[in-house]
């Protein structure tokens, strides 16, 4: 398959513009993706920019990954329903670097080869441009009346809270990027999510209207939850790229716990098995949903992906030591087993308390297991948490030196998937 035909078969293709394909099936073509730098890690929401890098790299065109330094302290409006906070230097430096150590995982930077992928930065355009030269030169490009068609800005100018005029220039300067990108790296392609249609469409006019030349773009759909969930979120929060921030076993377990018609998408979107590969996975699922094939197999892919083979295998002995032998009492755990699993979260609880005895609930509540009392005390009643491995129901249960592990640990299950291990020191 050619690379349009595979991004449309695997559901990566929204919004296309005329000529795409056609440029792509010439010959190389060089193709960029934003990414934005308000963390110092990606989380997995942008794993579908980095999967489409990679199969453009991969096609044998070149990939170009731009860190938004300037427009990180602009703001996107695309998406959002208020303005965002604006970084300092320093935090959009660290991000940046972070950012790039992790694009390096995924993309070949290093070949010699004409489609080595590249990363650039338009902090470095725009940090000497003088204001009224991007007014005079830009600017009357592109009228007020074409930016304020754009949904993005309509929402926003339509909403309570309104549009300033720092984010209503967002477009403009995305659409720079394109321009910049197109005049000095011949870069052809933009692509991105639905949501940056507008930005990236404003980017091929500018292109047009400043140098009568032709450029071309596609979008990929915003991913959704079958549940209607927000794609990437847990009650943890973002689940990130970085193994510090979401470990190999937490970011596994993310994709091991997909629904079945998630995971029938997802297998297509974030991974590179082929089509054949694909289909006979899905139809062994259709005659044995329980086995969860799609489900394991996504899972590995997509943790060998991020994570490489020792974060897998990681996973997978920390999932085993949790899950494989439930029946075995909490007391057989080593310090060693204890302290191994990289998995789970971990909390310090003042060992007087547990010493003198404090009620479940209480200790549930001050240790961060649960935010507030009422929540502990309703999921224990309701069955759903158990205390090295034993189910508990009472929400007057003492905790006390009886139930340290080794004199010092406590495991605490909430739910199917979340454990702790609570320390006393």
């Amino acid at each position: 398959m050619h690379l349009i035909e595979e991004l449309r078969w695997r559901g990566l293709i929204q919004d296309i513009m005329p000529g795409t394909e056609e440029q792509l099936n010439k010959g190389l073509t060089a193709g960029y993706i934003g990414f934005d730098p308000t963390a110092e890690s990606l989380h997995i929401g942008s794993l579908v920019p980095i999967i489409l890098l990679v199969h453009l790299q991969k096609a044998g065109h070149k990939p170009f990954a731009l860190v938004g330094g300037a427009t990180g302290m602009v703001g996107d409006p695309s998406g959002k329903s208020e303005e965002r906070n604006l970084l300092s230097d320093e935090v959009l430096q660290r991000n940046q670097d972070g950012v790039r150590k992790q694009l390096e995982k995924f993309l070949d930077f290093d070949t010699p080869k004409p489609n080595a992928a590249m990363m650039v930065n338009n902090y470095d355009w725009f940090k000497n441009m003088n204001f009224l030269d991007f007014i005079r030169d830009t600017g009357k490009h592109i009228t007020v009346n074409y930016m304020m068609a754009k949904e993005s800005v309509r929402k926003r100018i339509e909403g309570e809270s309104g549009i300033s005029f720092t984010e209503f220039s967002y477009q403009l300067i995305q659409g720079y990027d394109f321009y910049y990108l197109y005049t000095h790296y011949n870069c052809k392609l933009q692509m991105g999510g639905s949501d940056q249609w507008g930005n990236i469409t404003t980017g091929t006019e500018l292109i047009r209207r400043k140098t009568g030349g032709e450029a071309f773009a596609f979008t990929c759909p915003l991913l959704t939850k079958s549940d209607g969930g927000k794609f990437g979120k847990t009650e943890k929060g973002n689940v990130w790229l970085d193994a510090t921030k979401t470990s190999p076993y937490h970011f596994y377990q993310f994709w091991l716990n997909a629904a079945d018609e998630d995971a029938k998408k997802w297998i297509k979107i974030f991974t590179f098995l082929s089509k054949e590969t694909i289909e006979e996975l899905i139809a062994q699922h259709v005659q044995d949903a329980a086995s969860r094939i799609l489900q394991k197999t996504l899972a590995k892919e997509l943790t060998i992906f991020v994570h490489g083979e020792a974060g897998y295998h990681e996973a997978i002995a920390t999932t085993e030591k949790l899950f494989s032998n439930q029946s075995a009492p909490a007391e057989s755990l080593s310090i060693q087993d204890l302290e191994g699993m990289e998995g789970i979260t971990r909390y310090s609880y003042d060992v007087n308390k547990i010493t003198t005895g404090i009620d479940l609930v209480s200790f549930l509540a001050e240790t961060g297991i649960f935010p507030s009392k009422g929540e502990a005390r309703k999921m224990v009643q309701g069955g759903g948490v158990s205390v090295n491995r034993k189910k508990v129901d009472n929400a007057q249960m003492i905790v006390d030196n009886n139930l340290l592990l080794h004199n010092r640990y406590i495991l605490v299950q909430k739910g199917r998937k979340n454990y702790y291990l609570v320390t006393a020191e």
